[in-house]
């Protein structure tokens, strides 16, 4: 029984250190987008079983996401980086992406059925 414990004690402090380990490095990256774009804002999508998407939205409309494992890594990378999160993506929040010509055909192209600009 004890050495069950100290198994899951190590499993578990395991699972942790990853944890940490990988918000660290979305904080990185999060930082970098940040600075890049003079700022950033951020919104937290789940994905089901692929974690939970952060989205990034610059200071200058140009936006970005990345994937967290969960959703506790996700929010410990994002308060890393000290990014504001918002609840939703909408209102001003949303009115701050701009958004080019790739984006509008690939979002006509899902939409009609059309190529998807991979």
């Amino acid at each position: 029984m004890a050495d069950t414990q100290v198994e899951t004690s190590a499993q578990d402090a395991g699972r942790a250190a990853k944890a940490e380990h990988r918000a660290a490095k979305l904080a990185k990256q999060i930082r970098s987008f940040s600075k890049a774009h003079g700022g950033a804002e951020g919104q937290l999508a789940y994905i089901g079983q692929m974690g939970t998407r952060i989205v990034l939205v610059g200071e200058d409309g140009d936006w970005g996401d990345l994937v967290a494992p969960t959703h506790a890594v996700a929010v410990s990378a994002a308060e890393k980086a000290g990014i504001t999160l918002h609840e939703s993506f909408d209102g001003d929040f949303a009115a701050k992406v701009r958004t080019g010509p790739y984006e509008w055909t690939r979002m006509a192209g899902i939409q009609l059925g059309g190529p998807s600009n991979d």
